[in-house]
């Protein structure tokens, strides 16, 4: 009784821990996997000794790796791969083998593992990304369907379709020289045989399974089926040799398959998670501070190694496959950690005897950092793109890169509307555009779309909306109109910033992504803001009122009336107040600088629309601080005092012109 009794006290006290660190972490904006590893840290060994490193909680916590790669499986989208089958298969593979040869040789040419199957497996814990933080991030940032989020989502799947691999073939280098080959040619023939024998009974044995469950309705007994079938297939691979975890996978392929695939990951994610959850904590136990401490030198130069090393791998391989560098950059710096499934590959080493305490305590101190540094490089990364393009020599080869790599203009085109991005907004926008005889030109940097565009033999540029040097290319001067509707919220606001520095008149229309979003746009000079999901609701309540038989002209002035008031009447109050306070993260990715207006100033007492500093200089007012009040995205007739901040938002050579504009003698 005294077992069970202290089971169920270990599970509250990594469970409760876990939810507590978890929240913590998920208020930092942080990772919720580093609050679970920081719970396991706090009530394992080196911590509050409540719990032991060993036991039955590693017992849950295979479990909780078994339901990890099961979900994993499960939520496989060949769809998302063959987006970017390209880079992912051929990128993506060759990322993983480079990272695991380069560093794997490397740890081994110094001296910091003294065996090849060390290096191996070092090399591959290194080779893998973190699929849950990378994706968290995109989603953050509402940058899901933009050409670098497709390109770092297909190569994570490779990723982790790699790790079930390298879970059957690494523990072979363990074998004597001699026998590697023998091994390794059995462990192939096993793997193959699996692998037909569970491609058949996915093809005719679990679809009609799992529909004879679903059709009994039962919940319970649907769900124990679903977990029936990953036990037991991860059983069968562990009596093959091949590993629980590389069963997990699979099964999960095999339920993505059929028809109730959603409804199965839905029922398992609880269990996941807490499973999960456990595994995680797990981890954390086996972390020493003091350990961490006195190798924090080690380690710090280790993440500095890997994450730059890395990067540069990464970078490297997407601009081979033909993305732009800006493309290229953005991918290297966001899957440059190391991954959550590189802590069940130094599981194996561990068990191996390959991978000594010194050695996994750095592997694991490594992983959490990059983890933890991870969501900093993204926010980071748009600022590191402005600085480079301002320096005098790798500027002018960053921008060089920018340029269009396919341009099919005809000669001659003008008074045509430019759409930049060609996803489902930007086709319907087209097919509209066309459908009245406007000529078109768009800007896209999606390859997969350039066929569609060829096809229809819509006049294109291949390459970034938010370049310079490809907004040139497009004839903005000779233009009635442009449209942006890129996926990119960075790129967007990029896009209208820089053509409206270069053609001031332009009318533009932009989808905003985010609530926060709209304001910002409308100040940086947009003619039109769209939010998809009012648009959404307005549309759909005009379709219920003309049911209603309320008059047409009616309808449409209350829709209308909304739009013009940038749909302020109808935000919220909860989501209003989600407006950061810092108007910095709000404008992220665009230069920004606060000026404070002297009594000389030439335009105090003048109203933002009477200093004209938009058309005079390019540059735009975001923001007006006077005292302790902040007016965010100020109106027009905004008048403007003695001892305002203004946050002014420009290039370098705008805001130099608004600093001449402000030395100016009062007139």
């Amino acid at each position: 009784m005294a077992a069970e009794l202290s089971l169920i006290v270990d599970m509250v006290a990594v469970l409760g821990t876990a939810a507590a660190g978890g929240y913590i972490a998920h208020r930092l904006s942080q990772p919720a996997l580093l609050g679970y590893l920081l719970a396991g840290l706090a009530v394992g060994p080196a911590g509050l000794g409540v719990v032991k490193a060993d036991g039955a909680i590693n017992f849950f916590a295979e479990m909780g790796v078994v339901l990890l790669l099961f979900a994993l499986g499960v939520e496989f989208s060949l769809g998302n791969l063959l987006k970017v089958r390209k880079i992912a298969l051929g990128g993506g593979t060759l990322q993983v083998l480079l990272t695991t040869l380069l560093g794997g040789g490397l740890a081994y040419l110094t001296g910091w593992v003294d065996t090849l199957p060390k290096a191996a497996f070092l090399g591959a814990v290194l080779s893998l990304s973190s699929t849950a933080v990378v994706l968290k991030s995109l989603i953050e940032r509402n940058e899901m369907q933009t050409t670098h989020g497709q390109v770092m989502l297909g190569i994570l799947i490779i990723q982790d379709l790699s790790l079930g691999l390298m879970l059957a073939v690494l523990p072979i280098l363990t074998q004597p020289p001699a026998s590697i080959g023998q091994a390794l040619l059995i462990a192939i023939l096993k793997t193959a045989l699996f692998f037909v024998l569970a491609i058949i009974a996915g093809l005719k044995v679990v679809p009609t399974l799992m529909q004879k469950v679903a059709q009994t309705g039962s919940q319970e007994l649907f769900v124990l089926s679903v977990v029936a079938l990953c036990m037991g297939v991860a059983l069968a691979t562990a009596s093959m040799g091949l590993g629980i975890e590389m069963g997990a996978f699979v099964a999960g392929l095999m339920i993505s398959q059929v028809e109730y695939a959603d409804h199965a990951l839905q029922s398992i994610l609880p269990m996941r998670d807490v499973f999960a959850t456990l595994f995680f904590a797990s981890i954390g136990m086996l972390i020493d501070p003091q350990f961490l401490i006195q190798n924090m030198g080690t380690l710090l130069s280790l993440v500095a190694m890997v994450m730059v090393g890395k990067a540069l791998i990464v970078t490297a391989l997407v601009a081979v496959f033909g993305y732009g560098f800006k493309t290229a950059l953005t991918v290297g710096l966001g899957i440059n950690q190391i991954g959550e499934f590189s802590f069940v590959l130094a599981g194996v080493a561990v068990e191996l005897k390959l991978f000594s305490p010194r050695l996994y305590g750095l592997t694991v101190g490594t992983t959490a950092i990059t983890l933890l540094i991870t969501p900093f490089v993204f926010k980071l990364s748009s600022y590191l793109f402005s600085y480079l393009e301002r320096m005098p020599v790798i500027g002018r080869w960053f921008i060089y890169t920018q340029r269009p790599r396919e341009v099919v203009i005809p000669e001659g085109l003008s008074e045509h509307c430019v759409v930049a991005g060609y996803g489902r907004v930007g086709q319907t926008l087209v097919r509209m555009l066309r459908s009245q005889r406007h000529p078109v030109l768009v800007i896209e940097n999606n390859e997969a779309t350039l066929q569609t565009l060829r096809d229809q033999q819509i006049p294109y540029l291949f390459g970034d909306a938010s370049s310079e040097l490809v907004l040139r290319k497009s004839k903005l001067d000779r233009a009635r109109v442009l449209a942006i509707a890129l996926p990119d919220p960075l790129a967007t606001r990029l896009t209208l910033k820089r053509a409206l520095s270069m053609v001031p008149s332009l009318d533009v229309t932009v989808r905003a992504h985010a609530i926060q979003e709209i304001d910002v746009l409308y100040q940086l000079g947009a003619k039109e803001v769209v939010q998809p999901e009012f648009e959404a609701s307005l549309e759909m309540g005009a379709h219920v009122l003309l049911n209603l038989d309320d008059p047409i002209q009616q309808v449409q002035k209350i829709a209308n009336t909304y739009r013009a008031g940038h749909y302020r009447e109808i935000i919220p109050k909860q989501l209003g107040d989600r407006v950061p306070p810092e108007l910095e993260r709000v404008v992220e990715g665009l230069e920004g600088r606060w000026y404070t207006l002297k009594p000389d100033a030439p335009f105090i007492n003048c109203t933002i629309a009477q200093s004209d500093i938009r058309r005079q200089t390019g540059a735009t007012i975001m923001a007006v601080r006077r005292g302790q009040r902040t007016f965010r995205y100020p109106h027009a007739q905004t008048l403007l005092e003695v001892g305002d901040r203004l946050l002014l938002v420009g290039t370098p050579q705008e805001r130099q012109a608004f600093e001449r504009l402000l030395s100016q003698p009062i007139r």
